[in-house]
């Protein structure tokens, strides 16, 4: 039996994931029209599809964004190198779902990844913003502080809706693409 070292799915899904990241560091700076227009929702939706392996559908997307992270939080803002900024817990557990929301996607169709991006993107709003909330510095802790909280993230959440949306359609379709050119790139059972 001749086993390969490198399994070329495997690394084509990766560098896939990693040119995300790298599209994010090249498009993101600071708080802009533009905030949240990143391929980030479309990865995790991307790496949660196509990874056979649980632990590589979590760990690629969700490190990815991590390393991301560090670096914006350097060179964009705040110019220190922060390990963990204040409540990315909220943000990596809104992302872990979307990994999760990735792998039930069965059939990867334009319908399927178009509900999946929007799904994502309110996901996220949902979750993260919620946390905006409760931690109590920008909006205060009633109803109306929530609603106040979740109106004023209406347009993150539109642009990561379009982000994710327009690199899901890039990164899935890309790689549907190569699956088709390339054999090996499909999943085997094995």
């Amino acid at each position: 039996m001749n086993k390969t070292l490198i399994n070329p799915r495997t690394s084509v899904l990766a560098i896939i994931i990693l040119s995300a990241g790298i599209w994010r560091l090249c498009i993101t700076s600071g708080h802009s029209s533009l905030t949240n227009f990143t391929p980030i929702g479309a990865m995790a939706l991307f790496g949660g599809c196509y990874f056979a392996d649980r632990w590589k559908a979590f760990l690629l997307p969700l490190l990815t964004l991590w390393l991301s992270d560090l670096l914006l939080s350097y060179f964009v803002y705040f110019h220190e190198w922060k390990w963990f900024y204040s409540g990315f817990y909220i943000t990596y557990g809104a992302f872990m779902l979307i990994v999760l929301m990735g792998r039930f996607i069965k059939k990867v169709n334009v319908k399927n990844i178009l509900v999946a991006s929007i799904l994502a993107a309110l996901t996220h709003w949902l979750i993260t913003d919620f946390g905006v909330w409760m931690d109590g510095r920008l909006y205060p802790k009633n109803m109306e502080g929530l609603i106040t909280c979740y109106v004023a993230a209406l347009p993150y959440v539109e642009n990561m809706m379009i982000g994710n949306l327009v690199f899901g359609a890039i990164m899935f379709g890309s790689f549907e693409l190569a699956q088709k050119k390339y054999p090996q790139l499909q999943l085997r059972n094995v």
